[in-house]
């Protein structure tokens, strides 16, 4: 058995292999929602919006990834020996992160980057989490996905069109 939650393999399966950024914020907002929820300052937290801000990122949307950024830095830096018992070098991660903030207040385009991971049984995990889902770890994104790039605005959201509605038609009968 592993230290490590299956959900954080998935992201950083996804993460380093497809890139796809949105997958990442879904699999660990379900995760922390259940392990964490509520604690705005959770090491989750820090690592979905590090996923939000690279898919703002790639949209070429700086303010939104940079105030994503920012937020993520802010936690990671107050809790450094989170970072390490989640396989990451702190010291590596900080610089990485620093400097993908200069690119995002000098406006300059995407790259993908990898997470500075130093344990090598993690990395172990997600190479074979990578191998099943069929990603490459650490292929660049592909920037003409545009599945992939916009896919906030692709996705089949009627499920939560339906739950909102039934919310509302619920808050109509109780004033009623």
């Amino acid at each position: 058995m592993t230290k490590y939650p299956a959900s954080y393999i998935q992201y950083l399966a996804h993460f380093h292999g497809d890139r796809d950024y949105f997958e990442c914020h879904e699999i660990l907002e379900e995760y922390w929602k259940a392990t964490d929820a509520g604690n705005k300052e959770s090491i989750w937290v820090a690592l979905i919006l590090l996923a939000v801000s690279n898919y703002h990122h790639r949209r070429r949307n700086f303010s939104g990834a940079l105030r994503t950024l920012s937020k993520a830095m802010e936690i990671f830096s107050a809790d450094r020996q989170a970072i390490s018992r989640l396989g990451i070098d702190p010291d590596l991660l900080t610089e990485s992160l620093g400097k993908k903030r200069e690119k995002l207040l000098n406006k300059l385009p995407y790259t993908s980057f990898n997470l500075p991971i130093n344990d090598a049984e993690l990395k172990k995990l997600c190479l074979e989490e990578c191998k099943q889902n069929g990603f490459t770890w650490g292929t660049a994104s592909d920037m003409h996905n545009n599945e992939l790039i916009h896919r906030h605005t692709k996705r089949d959201r009627s499920d939560v069109i339906s739950e909102r509605r039934m919310a509302l038609e619920e808050r109509k009968n109780r004033k009623n």
